[in-house]
């Protein structure tokens, strides 16, 4: 029987800007399936760690594999939701339009600017496009501008356009991190959802809260180490952040 390899792999890993060490010997292997969040301290490597995820960067030295294949083989199975939207809250483009942007990966298409023009897209982008915005209950926004969007609207829309170009993998860098906590944890509760069809990979600040949602929790400080969330202690994140907090296990 073919044994079938998880969508992250991480062997021996390490990544360096010029001379300044920022990860150091990193393995980690994502179960397909997987709610994982990733923590660590400002300037511990968590950014980085996930530029290499991504292709964004090349490790010095380790390897990656995503599906058992290199990042760069395997962009049409990931869906990727950033921190900061990478375009101009002012661009004069609808939020179906922005949901759609994220079927280009599929179809092969050159230029995603000619893609805005009508016709340019088949039945079956507008159909996942449409069935993204309604997984996350945004359906009613589609013919918004996004200049119009709050910051939770904009967070589900740029959610949508990941899950648009239907992935198996998703992830998602700090994706609650410029909104309030009550939808923070609508986001999450979305994401406890979308867990049940997708691995999923989160980057947060805020080791306490994601503890209820995720199935494990990896710390990032240069090095990397995984816990289950229930092993995580106040001494733990003291010796991570460098400063006590309170103690996050959560039992469901």
């Amino acid at each position: 029987m073919t044994q079938i390899a998880p969508p992250i792999s991480l062997e021996a890993l390490s990544f360096a800007y010029s001379e300044l060490p920022v990860l150091e010997a990193i393995d980690l292997e994502v179960h397909n399936g997987e709610f994982l969040g990733i923590v660590g301290p400002n300037a511990g490597g968590k950014s980085t760690l996930l530029k290499l995820i991504m292709g964004m960067l090349q490790p010095q030295q380790g390897t990656i594999r995503l599906f058992g294949a290199p990042p760069h083989k395997t962009r049409n199975r990931i869906g990727y939701v950033p921190q900061y939207p990478s375009f101009s809250r002012d661009f004069p483009i609808t939020v179906e339009q922005l949901v759609l942007l994220g079927r280009l990966g599929c179809r092969g298409n050159s230029s995603w600017l000619t893609s805005l023009l009508p016709g340019r897209y088949q039945m079956a982008d507008y159909h996942a496009a449409q069935q993204a915005l309604q997984e996350v209950e945004a359906e009613p926004l589609a013919q918004r501008q996004i200049s119009s969007l709050s910051g939770g609207q904009l967070q589900r829309v740029l959610l949508a356009r990941a899950l648009a170009g239907e992935p198996e993998l998703l992830i998602l860098d700090e994706p609650t991190a410029n909104i309030d906590q009550r939808l923070e944890g609508e986001i999450f509760e979305l994401l406890r959802e979308l867990n049940q069809r997708l691995t999923i990979l989160v980057v947060s600040h805020d080791i306490a809260f994601i503890s209820s949602y995720v199935t494990r929790v990896a710390c990032v400080n240069r090095t990397l180490v995984c816990h289950h969330t229930d092993a995580i202690d106040g001494s733990l994140i003291q010796d991570l952040y460098g400063e006590p907090v309170r103690m996050v296990a959560h039992h469901h």
